[in-house]
């Protein structure tokens, strides 16, 4: 803390000394000609001083041991002081020459510092290899014969000085752009930053004289930039910050081209009057806006992430494929699609224990996690693994995943429903099947047994009816038990399969027989069909059983209301259902009965206590 805080001061202590050379340079130049090639009263030295010291000040107060700082800090300090050292001999003796050693020593620190170190070690601080230790050899060799040439009063050795000192700069910044090519999505993210501003200092250096005073304007841009990304360009995409610069530059420069074009041809023919013309040019304009941005946002959306990129397409893309796919593979193309236009190792979509994986994501670490809800329904989680060597990340991201994450929740929900409809079958045919099972154990096991000892009763009748007639009458008497007993049978048989009830009182007899109350009735329930009537039946027949045995119901109500679908609601005054309870069979039982048929059926709690089961069932 001791040396963080020690840090600190002399960070800051350099950065106040530069801003006093810079202020000192100011009173100078005011005493000096106005130079031709600049209106300004100060010279680019001055605010690269000013800027550069000072954030870089900011970057040593928030991380101390980052070099990058401290680099920003001796640049701007020789740079402050380069200034005004020239200045100054010039103010006092005529020419800068009398001061070329402090001229010298400052120029080639600025040098060295803010053209070869800074873009060799900017953003982590660290060489890419130490294969690029020779470039700060190179620059060190031309500042040293740089300096040969001037104790010697040699000018010859200063140009090849000058272009060795200028090829090391330039081998620097090559090693920016190795660096963006080999970088991750952060490195890359952070060198972006700087290279944006860049062209506020190249252009007019290019253009040079009368431009090249702009240069003193977007100096400040540069470390600006720098602490950005250092710092907080986790807050911020640079890439949504380049999109909109170019549109509204292009979106500046069209709409006025249109304006001229359109107020020059109605000038033409609305020669006398001009104030309708500037109107009709401004509604041209105001018309021809929204789709030069629609395009222009196409165009530069193209170019920042090429045609897999693009939100719009990667939408239209994931429509066509979702058209021709059925819905599980439906799905895979929509997380093939993500992972294309997000550039990840892998995306995964969890439904109900089941996983869809289009490429690899780590279970254990996933970059993000994101709930997918269809029409306010969770279905699911998307799993988006951690993004792949690409240049603009983050910004990206967020727009392609908040136009195809809709997309994909219709796929999951579609999945859900397949699974669903394909359990459903399921388990309508192990029904079915069970049902044959028991008809085939019950007919054979019970009622064949029984009509076979009957038919035996009735030969041995037959063959005692003369000679034994009270034996006769003993067995007549045992065969009309058993027959009542195969009618028993066959009754349970028939009740099995559909109540009897339903025929003999109707849907709302039936019920209210079992309720052992009256039901409310809206709406007519005759000509119900056959599966919705038994489907019914079962359903109120569980809830009342559920109601008496566990709730402790003393009052239940069954209504029934039919309109576009038969609505079933059960309503108790039990004990309601307990906090840790787990669905049992009867629950699972009503559900099901409700799903066969494609309606509903949900279980919750009633408002003054006791428990609600509403049934929906499609007719």
């Amino acid at each position: 803390m001791r040396r963080a805080g020690l840090a600190r001061g002399v960070a800051i202590g350099m950065a106040t000394l530069a801003v006093v050379f810079e202020l000192t340079d100011i009173w100078v130049t005011a005493q000096l000609p106005q130079p031709s090639w600049t209106p300004l009263p100060l010279a680019p030295e001055d605010m690269a001083g000013t800027a550069f010291s000072v954030f870089g000040a900011i970057l040593v107060h928030s991380r101390p041991r980052l070099v990058i700082g401290w680099l920003l800090c001796a640049g701007g300090l020789s740079a402050a002081a380069n200034i005004l050292t020239a200045n100054t001999f010039h103010l006092l003796h005529g020419d800068p020459a009398a001061g070329r050693p402090i001229i010298n020593l400052t120029w080639h620190v600025l040098q060295l510092t803010l053209g070869v170190l800074l873009p060799l070690l900017y953003p982590a601080g660290r060489l890419l290899s130490r294969r690029w230790r020779w470039v700060v050899v190179l620059a060190v060799a031309g500042m040293a014969l740089d300096w040969a040439g001037v104790l010697s009063g040699q000018g010859a050795l200063r140009h090849p000085a000058h272009w060795t000192v200028s090829a090391a700069m330039t081998l620097a910044f090559v090693s920016l752009v190795v660096r963006f090519a080999r970088g991750d999505a952060t490195e890359r993210r952070q060198l972006l930053w700087v290279m944006v501003t860049l062209p506020g200092l190249l252009v007019p250096w290019v253009l040079g004289d009368p431009f090249w005073w702009l240069a003193t304007l977007f100096i400040p841009l540069i470390p600006a930039a720098i602490a950005v990304a250092v710092l907080r360009y986790r807050l911020f995409g640079i890439d949504t910050l380049i999109s909109r610069a170019l549109i509204g530059t292009g979106l500046i420069i069209v709409t006025t081209g249109v304006y001229v074009a359109a107020s020059a041809a109605s000038s033409i023919f609305l020669a006398e009057v001009d104030r309708v013309a500037g109107v009709a040019a401004a509604v041209f304009a105001g018309a021809a806006f929204q789709p030069m941005r629609r395009g222009m946002q196409r165009g530069i959306d193209r170019l920042l992430y090429g045609s897999t990129g693009v939100p719009g397409t990667l939408a239209r893309r994931l429509r066509h494929r979702l058209q021709h796919a059925d819905p599980v593979h439906g799905l895979l193309a929509t997380l093939d699609t993500l992972r294309e236009g997000l550039s990840v190792t892998g995306v995964t979509v969890e439904l109900d224990g089941a996983v869809t994986t289009s490429g690899t994501v780590s279970a254990g670490a996933p970059a993000r996690v994101i709930p997918l809800v269809w029409h306010g329904e969770p279905v699911g989680l998307l799993l988006v693994g951690p993004t792949d060597r690409r240049r603009f990340p983050a910004a990206h991201d967020e727009r392609v995943l908040a136009t195809l994450t809709p997309y994909i929740a219709d796929a999951a929900h579609a999945v859900r429903l397949t699974a669903a409809l394909q359990r459903s079958r399921e388990r309508i045919l192990t029904a079915r099947e069970e049902e044959r099972r028991r008809l085939r154990r019950d007919l054979h096991d019970g009622l064949g047994q029984s009509l076979t000892g009957m038919a035996m009763s009735i030969n041995a009748a037959r063959l005692s009816v003369r000679t034994a007639p009270e034996r006769a009458d003993l067995l007549l008497a045992e065969l009309r038990a058993g027959m009542d007993a195969v009618s028993g049978d066959i009754r349970q048989l028939v009740y099995g399969l559909r109540p009897p009830a339903l025929d003999e009182l109707g849907l709302a007899g039936a019920l209210a027989e079992l309720a052992g109350a009256p039901v409310e009735v809206s709406g007519r329930l005759d000509g119900l069909p056959a599966a919705v009537e038994v489907a019914a039946y079962r359903i109120v027949q569980e809830a009342l059983t559920n109601a008496r045995k566990h709730a402790g119901a003393a009052t239940i109500t069954v209504a029934l209301r039919r309109g576009e679908t038969l609505r079933i609601t059960v309503t108790d005054d039990g004990s309601g259902i307990p906090a840790d309870a787990r669905p049992g069979v009867g629950l699972g039982s009503m559900r099901e009965r409700a799903a066969e048929l494609g309606g509903t059926c949900v279980v919750r709690d009633a408002a003054g206590g006791g428990t609600v089961v509403e049934a929906e069932l499609p007719l």
